[in-house]
């Protein structure tokens, strides 16, 4: 199971978008999950989910330079936005 995000367009329901985004974003074919935690950053409302690969191959999207799956060593060197490392412990949803 890995955490997700997703952005909803104008009539679609939160499983949807969360589908049609890893797709998009990541190569991923997903099956959704339950929500593990929701933050407000800005005008942003973040939802995470955790869910199940169930196809495709990983890859980076359009707005994005690389992709990878990490262990818990790796995700410890990654330069990542304040906060994000905490929040994601908080929800249960690190690499172990």
């Amino acid at each position: 199971m890995v955490p997700a995000r997703r952005r909803v367009e104008p009539g679609e329901d939160d499983a949807t978008a969360l589908v049609r985004e890893l797709a998009e974003e990541t190569g991923l074919q997903v099956e959704p999950g339950a929500l593990i935690g929701r933050v407000r950053r800005g005008p942003f409302d973040i939802a995470d989910y955790r869910c199940t690969v169930v196809g495709g191959q990983l890859r980076a999207g359009d707005d994005a330079s690389d992709v990878l799956w990490c262990d818990a060593a790796t995700f410890e060197r990654l330069p990542l936005v304040t906060l994000l490392a905490d929040t994601l412990a908080g929800w249960d949803a690190l690499p172990t």
